[in-house]
């Protein structure tokens, strides 16, 4: 068998690819170093997205009326620049009237991610939306809550108790089974 023509010909390597002189072979694609970091340095979610019985109060609400869950995230994310009941306002008219108030909500899990690092798992935000909505809902509300968010307060609320010093430690967890 010949080996390929770009092996003795470098003009001939595909196209895109550089060349390493040591092997004649084409670099793989490029990732940048800024990509590389950011994917090395990506931290995973707190809870799993199908975790939902891990606070039965939340996924009950979540399931009932997803609008007061995406409310309460979406005021923290957003930092208290939009209330809670604006937010979820604008998200139970889009599931009323279009149905995508995922198209809404997936780029409120994108502002999570990229405010605390958060790896993107499973899958692309807008696919974790698109087929799991209640349980991308529920993940991102245990994820501020495990940080230390009261979410039931708002933001200003807890940027008060944070300055007077007062914090809501995320609850501890056992170390596994024992007898």
């Amino acid at each position: 068998m010949h080996p390929p023509v770009y092996q003795d010909n470098p003009k001939h390597a595909p196209q895109g690819y550089p060349m390493n002189i040591s092997t004649r072979q084409p670099y793989p694609p490029y990732i940048s170093s800024a990509t590389a970091t950011a994917i090395a340095t990506a931290t995973r979610w707190s809870t799993g997205l199908c975790h939902c019985c891990d606070d039965p109060a939340n996924c009950l609400v979540t399931c009932m009326c997803p609008c007061v869950t995406f409310g309460q995230t979406a005021e923290v994310v957003n930092k208290g620049s939009i209330s809670c009941a604006a937010s979820g306002a604008v998200y139970g008219l889009l599931l009323g009237f279009t149905g995508l108030s995922c198209l809404y909500s997936c780029f409120y899990r994108s502002r999570l991610r990229g405010q605390y690092d958060l790896e993107e798992a499973p899958c692309v935000d807008c696919l974790v939306h698109f087929f799991c909505e209640p349980c991308a809902l529920c993940q991102e509300y245990r994820e501020l809550r495990n940080r230390g968010f009261d979410m039931g307060i708002g933001w200003h609320a807890n940027m008060d108790r944070q300055s007077r010093g007062i914090t809501v430690a995320p609850p501890v967890v056992g170390g596994g089974m024992s007898r």
